[in-house]
């Protein structure tokens, strides 16, 4: 449809005259938890089970991504085929889709659209809504296809510290960041990976939605050098995604996502911290 992986209700509507498939990728934030006594969904949703099938709960680590075979299975299930269109969404807003839309780059498959606001925005414009997702009606035959440049792992992390060539960049807030407040997991030093720059991914949202292009093209400047490739983590690689999705609707093309994040990096004695100092 267009260059950029944000698009909007209408544009939501076109590709849903087209088939395309539709994905509720949304999952609980830390420390609020989505309503399950009253759900809403835009129709024909299917559930992108991000932390059940998945995620590998043999890693130790939240959110893990799963391998490819295991990925193919699960979206095979949903009905996905290799020509299909997908819209993701989540009921926060702009908060987990980013994710999901990660996944599925980084395991090869490029027709896959972030609805700009996800569900508030939906019902903001007086679109139906449901109350229970579906099942696929068929199997597809999506087949994942690792793209190894949209994902960085603690070695590939430790690999680049110091390398003047990429930028690593932080979601998280700036106290955790700095190492001024508590990581929200028990037993986990905060701070930051050395040499990483800080983006907390609110400065990004405004509500529902991404800031305004021109305000969010300001903001990344000051953070990102867009000709250099950037990786992007946080706690456990949900709002990384977000800033990652951010980077790329701007036109920035290389972009990855740390997927242990700080809660991998922390939990390794052997990884450096940094701490800034508090002004």
């Amino acid at each position: 449809m267009n260059n950029s992986p944000l698009i909007t209700v209408s544009e939501a509507l076109e590709l849903l005259k087209d088939g395309a498939i539709v994905f509720d990728a949304s999952i609980d934030k830390v420390n609020q938890k989505l309503d399950t006594n009253h759900i809403e969904l835009i129709p024909k949703s299917l559930f992108f089970d991000i932390e059940g099938e998945l995620s590998d709960h043999e890693s130790g680590l939240p959110h893990t991504m799963v391998d490819a075979a295991v990925f193919t299975q699960a979206m095979r299930k949903l009905g996905l085929n290799q020509d299909s269109n997908v819209i993701i969404y989540d009921r926060w807003g702009m908060y987990s889709s980013p994710r999901a839309w990660w996944m599925l780059r980084y395991m090869g498959f490029k027709e896959v659209y972030v609805l700009k606001g996800g569900l508030p925005a939906w019902k903001a414009q007086g679109q139906p809504i449901t109350h229970q997702h579906i099942h696929a009606d068929h199997s597809g035959n999506f087949t994942a296809e690792v793209q190894k440049e949209w994902f960085k792992s603690k070695e590939d992390i430790k690999s680049l510290l110091g390398n003047p060539d990429y930028q690593i960049v932080d979601a998280r807030s700036q106290g955790r960041f700095d190492g001024t407040s508590p990581e929200p997991r028990a037993g986990l030093s905060s701070g930051h990976i050395p040499g990483s720059n800080n983006l907390p991914f609110d400065q990004v949202i405004n509500d529902i939605y991404f800031k305004e292009d021109a305000i969010l093209k300001k903001i990344y400047e000051e953070h990102i050098p867009f000709d250099k490739p950037a990786v992007f983590t946080c706690g456990s690689g949900i709002t990384a995604s977000i800033i990652a999705l951010g980077a790329y609707h701007l036109g920035h093309r290389q972009v990855s996502v740390y997927d242990g994040s700080w809660t991998e990096w922390a939990s390794d004695p052997n990884s450096p911290i940094e701490k800034s100092i508090a002004q």
